[in-house]
């Protein structure tokens, strides 16, 4: 099996910086068993800082692993705006939050990815209109190790 992209929600950013959080062990061996460097958006930074900054943890944290290269952007929001919309106004019962619908899109951008996500709703969203979004979450199936 090919390597995954691996694209990175807010929660496990969160709990494997925030050693008091419920998911911290297991957002921490996600990290140090699958290979990066993650690939996230720019709102889900905003959440994660914001998030953190609650419960009084460093949101400077989240910024260095941006500096290092353990993040990376894997997608301009200036660049896909009108296809971000289009999933925002498809999931707007759920609700989806703008970092989810751009996880959304970067899913289709990237074909062979994986989203790491303590988020149930990810089980609703679809790519491409129908297709299921690979998800690697603390409830699904243990990911091959093919794809690590």
């Amino acid at each position: 099996m090919a390597r995954h992209v691996v694209l990175l929600d807010t929660g496990p950013l969160v709990a494997a910086l925030a050693r008091d959080d419920s998911a911290h062990g297991w957002a921490r061996e996600q990290f140090e068993t699958l290979t990066g460097p993650f690939l996230t958006c720019e709102a889900v930074l905003t959440e994660a800082c914001y998030l953190l900054g609650r419960v009084r943890r460093d949101c400077g944290a989240v910024l260095r692993l941006l500096d290092c290269g353990a993040l990376r952007l894997g997608m301009n929001l200036e660049e896909e705006a009108a296809a971000v919309h289009k999933l925002l106004e498809r999931y707007r019962s759920v609700p989806a939050a703008l970092a989810d619908v751009c996880l959304v899109r970067m899913s289709e951008l990237y074909e062979s990815c994986i989203v790491l996500t303590l988020d149930r709703d990810f089980h609703v969203y679809r790519r491409h209109g129908r297709r299921a979004i690979p998800l690697l979450h603390p409830d699904s199936p243990a990911l091959s190790r093919g794809a690590r």
